[in-house]
């Protein structure tokens, strides 16, 4: 019989293990995603992670990946990474140690690809931005995940304005911006756990989910959707990070290792980023998914409609210093 642990009991022996004994130079980290089982993209680049990190140690650093799930929900997660029980993640980013981190959420930052990948890859003004807020937080910052520009999918109907969205709720991620985002959209946010969105929509609780990629949505809830609007309201990033004081223990040469290794993941993502969004754009529609592209008219009253309204709420929260890098880099509306 499979032995079943609580997220509680989890989260202890994998403190555990960084407990043990190891002759000099030998470490042992735990390494882990609130989201992605082994086969998503997060998943192969954790065990892509851990296995480069293996292999350019000759086995000194190992590295136990635990996947979605594993070793509990988002929240949970996220507490235990901060505290050191959990040594590394690919991870979103997370408000509820440093509210300024809601600026990686701030709506329509960026309007496509190219802009993104200047914007996000390594030396670009997002990463500047992002950086010293993680180390407040007492994480060591590797980089950025790109996953791709987020919409809204739904079963039933579907609304590409502000106008036919009224009376549609959607799952919204219960992290500042994103249910404010929606709202101004036009939709009902329903701020709800990643765990419980499945049955959510199962249910009619809600009546689809947003500002996903939609690979989350063909492989998670494909048979519960009906459509996929590609409002690109938001663009999708997981981050590779790790807890300072894990970090801090390492001398110069592994903390070497594990940056190298991170670095490689993180550029075979922007090279496979944009290719991963298209082929799942395809796969949804081979599924019977309707994939919806909004005229730019549409587009452009969006974009209009949620500046205006939620990116002064942003500034109340992450003050106008942030704020004004971001407007002075953010996309200018086509």
């Amino acid at each position: 019989m499979k032995q079943i642990f609580s997220s509680t009991a989890a989260i202890a022996i994998v403190a555990s293990l960084g407990s043990a004994a190891f002759a000099a130079g030998e470490h042992r980290l735990v390494l882990t995603s609130e989201a992605g089982d082994r086969e998503s993209p997060v998943g192969k680049a954790m065990t892509s992670w851990a296995e480069k990190i293996a292999e350019k140690s000759d086995g000194r650093i190992r590295v136990d990946v635990f996947f979605q799930g594993e070793l509990g929900g988002q929240q949970e997660l996220f507490d235990q990474f901060v505290r050191g029980n959990v040594d590394m993640m690919i991870t979103w980013p997370q408000t509820s140690y440093d509210q300024r981190m809601s600026v990686m959420f701030t709506p329509y930052l960026v309007m496509g690809w190219d802009d993104a990948i200047e914007s996000y890859s390594e030396g670009g003004w997002v990463s500047e931005v992002v950086q010293p807020i993680y180390k407040d937080m007492g994480l060591h910052y590797f980089g950025p995940f790109p996953e791709g520009f987020g919409g809204i999918a739904t079963k039933g109907a579907y609304a590409t304005s502000f106008e036919e969205a009224q009376g549609m709720k959607v799952r919204s991620q219960p992290i500042f911006p994103l249910p404010q985002t929606v709202q101004a959209m036009g939709f009902q946010a329903v701020p709800i756990d990643w765990s419980e969105v499945y049955t959510s929509i199962q249910t009619g609780v809600v009546d689809g989910d947003s500002s996903n990629v939609i690979y989350w949505d063909v492989e998670y809830f494909g048979d519960q959707l009906d459509y996929f609007v590609q409002s690109s309201h938001n663009f999708s990033t997981f981050y590779l990070l790790m807890n300072e004081g894990s970090w801090s223990v390492l001398d110069e040469e592994d903390q070497g290792i594990l940056t190298e290794a991170a670095s490689a993941v993180i550029s075979a993502q922007f090279e496979a980023a944009r290719a991963e969004d298209e082929k799942w754009i395809k796969t949804a529609q081979e599924r019977g998914m309707d994939y919806i592209v909004p005229s730019p008219e549409q587009k452009s009253a969006w974009v209009e409609r949620v500046r205006a309204e939620v990116w002064p709420q942003i500034e109340e929260v992450v003050g106008a210093e942030i704020m004004d890098k971001v407007r002075a880099n953010a996309s200018t509306p086509e």
